[in-house]
């Protein structure tokens, strides 16, 4: 065996390891989202199991630090060695990504192939079928987040309503702004332009119909319902019933960073160790591995995206104080959650 061979063997195997880990941690998460009322007394372990999950993929990222002390001419002793097999051919990983979310239709093809295609034994291929099949993370996600407290019908004074009106406060206050500050016609053309563009963007959230094109278009993932609740989980998480759940989206946007720096990091390592040669499955190599790193392999983007429809503290709506007293109070019996005339603002997790 040449020297480096076996640090590359050691580091394959302990990311298979870690692979498995997460899978069950994630299965985990998912058992616990997938009910018609997320018990909220469990989320504790929601956001422990997102938690660990979050810090394996830390590691997983560190780790590929460790090869890069192999050198190319090290890897090229071994290299040969590894015809045909190939990093794509884990089936953790595809595992991993199909119980995330990852759209299938979005996926990079490999050497112009469905990526199921790598997977010949029959219990593979079940496995990857039951992947797919099965509720994802971003689906459980997306469930969960449409039931979020004070989503009251549309047309009542419910917190979305009131964020609403907040925007237009908001958006006629820049424009009051700009027209006071700007001196010239110049600089007033620029400035309207940039809020025009803000007041569209505005109005994609705002909108229900528009959201709905968008997410049509595949630029959206999240239903308007479920990216309203995640809207008011972002602006009142200091409420007692918001805490946790902000906590699950910070967790959420992490694992799709790190896993977006584990990809980059493993396209820095190939381009290092094979230049512009072809991958030892077949593939392209480096310019396979950096189509992946793109959004399309976000799986919680909707998320990140979020900040776009923040507004300043300032306008905020304050909260009523029959929703004070909804946020205040942790729901466990469903048969307790339902809404009637004297908390018609409240909802179910």
């Amino acid at each position: 065996m040449v020297p480096d061979e076996h640090l590359f063997i050691i580091t394959h195997q302990a990311y298979e390891l870690w692979f498995k880990q997460i899978i069950f941690d994630l299965d985990k998460v998912r058992s616990l989202f997938n009910s018609k009322v997320v018990d909220e007394t469990h989320t504790l372990h929601i956001v422990q199991g997102l938690e660990r999950i979050v810090r394996i993929l830390k590691l997983l990222v560190d780790q590929m630090l460790i090869m890069e002390t192999m050198s190319p001419l090290d890897f090229i002793e071994f290299r040969k060695y590894l015809v045909p097999a190939s990093g794509f051919q884990s089936l953790q990983f595809r595992l991993l990504e199909n119980k995330l979310g990852v759209d299938a239709d979005r996926r990079v093809k490999y050497n112009a192939q469905h990526y199921k295609e790598v997977f010949r034994k029959k219990e593979e291929q079940q496995a990857i079928i039951e992947s797919e099949t099965m509720p994802s993370l971003l689906q459980l996600v997306e469930k969960w987040l449409e039931r979020t407290p004070a989503m009251a019908p549309e047309g009542g004074s419910c917190c979305w309503q009131r964020y609403v009106w907040a925007v237009k406060s908001y958006l006629c206050d820049l424009r009051a702004e700009a027209e006071e500050n700007c001196r010239t016609e110049e600089a007033m053309k620029q400035a309207q332009a940039e809020l025009d563009k803000t007041e569209k963007s505005f109005e994609t959230i705002i909108n229900q119909e528009l959201h709905r094109n968008l997410v049509e278009k595949g630029e959206r993932r999240l239903s308007h319902q479920a990216m309203r609740g995640a809207l008011m989980i972002y602006f009142y998480r200091e409420q007692p019933r918001f805490s946790q759940p902000y906590q699950i989206l910070t967790y959420l946007m992490d694992m799709d960073s790190l896993l977006t720096k584990w990809r980059y990091n493993h396209v820095m390592l190939v381009q290092r160790m094979l230049g512009s040669k072809q991958g030892t499955g077949g593939s392209s190599g480096y310019m396979y591995l950096r189509s992946t790193i793109s959004d399309r392999y976000k799986v919680f983007l909707d998320i990140f995206n979020l900040s776009t429809w923040l507004i300043p503290r300032a306008y905020i709506p304050p909260l009523s104080p029959v929703m004070v007293k909804t946020l205040s109070v942790h729901n466990v019996d469903p048969n307790l959650m339902q809404v009637t005339p004297e908390n018609s603002e409240d909802d179910s997790y």
